[in-house]
């Protein structure tokens, strides 16, 4: 089960206090995020992930 959320421009959702996940902008069908999260945390988009498989 997933948690679904609507997030406008602008608009962040944080994870455990420190991985904070901000919508940038919307267009053309496209979301670009910005993630800032600590070095230690790895972030693999998924389709390089089911490459390797």
């Amino acid at each position: 089960m997933a948690l679904v959320l609507g997030r406008k421009p602008g608009e962040s959702i944080i994870i455990n206090d420190d991985i904070k996940i901000t919508v940038i902008k919307t267009e053309d069908n496209m979301l670009r995020l910005s993630i800032d999260a600590p070095k230690d945390v790895s972030i693999v988009r998924e389709e390089l992930l089911e490459e390797k498989k």
